[in-house]
């Protein structure tokens, strides 16, 4: 399939829903410090493990790890601590700034796994404009891939989750757009392996503009070639 013919680019959407880490901004380098430094001291191989940890609330992270001794809540709480102290090399996606802008702003909206205040700094770090909607973590009883969060951010914009367009770079959030019903677009600017995925997927949102069909709906319009 071209990406021109691609189910995404040839239907309009109520709204766009984002992700935030490694879908509007790259925190990369900021995950691989904090976090590997974490699991160092809990024994853990950080190269392996640092894989994991995209996408998925801290404290279900460390949850699902099981750790003798080890209490989820506050190690998210010690974490969230340090995160804070941290946004060196926070830098926005190629092109998400302009493209967030030419958006509507009620129109979008922002479902991050990352704890609000979290995300409020990184996006000022970033340089990333607030979105009117945003979901984070403490917002949701289970964090991706449940698709809670997505149908969520969608109704607090006046829509349904399947009426949206998810951009997403994380196993966790396809799983929860899909979930959602939605279509998705895989942003792989932090990826250092190809998810195999059906979905449209791009590196930068540079291939990308936006435009209103008739109903004043979105349509995503491929300037440039992108990924099937």
């Amino acid at each position: 399939m071209s990406s021109s013919a691609h189910p995404s680019l040839t239907k309009s959407y109520a709204a766009f829903l984002f992700d935030m880490d490694g879908t509007l901004l790259n925190s990369i380098p900021v995950v691989e410090r904090i976090w590997g430094e974490w699991a160092t001291r809990h024994g853990l191989e950080p190269e392996v493990f640092l894989k994991t940890v995209h996408g998925i609330r801290a404290v279900d992270t460390i949850r699902a790890l099981a750790l003798p001794g080890v209490d989820p809540e506050q190690e998210a709480a010690d974490l969230l601590v340090a995160e804070m102290a941290d946004f060196t090399g926070i830098i926005a996606i190629p092109g998400a700034v302009a493209f967030l802008n030419s958006l509507p702003p009620e129109r979008w909206a922002i479902v991050t796994s990352a704890p609000r205040e979290l995300a409020d700094r990184r996006l000022e770090a970033a340089g990333i404009p607030l979105p009117r909607v945003m979901i984070a973590g403490e917002d949701v009883k289970a964090g991706k891939p449940s698709p809670e969060c997505y149908r969520m951010g969608a109704e607090q914009l006046g829509f349904d989750a399947a009426d949206c367009l998810v951009f997403e770079d994380a196993v966790a959030g396809i799983l929860a757009g899909e979930a959602a019903g939605a279509d998705v677009v895989v942003i792989t600017a932090t990826h250092a392996h190809r998810i195999e995925s059906p979905h449209l997927s791009t590196a930068s949102y540079e291939p990308f503009a936006v435009t209103s069909d008739a109903d004043g709906r979105l349509v995503l319009d491929a300037r440039a070639a992108v990924t099937v």
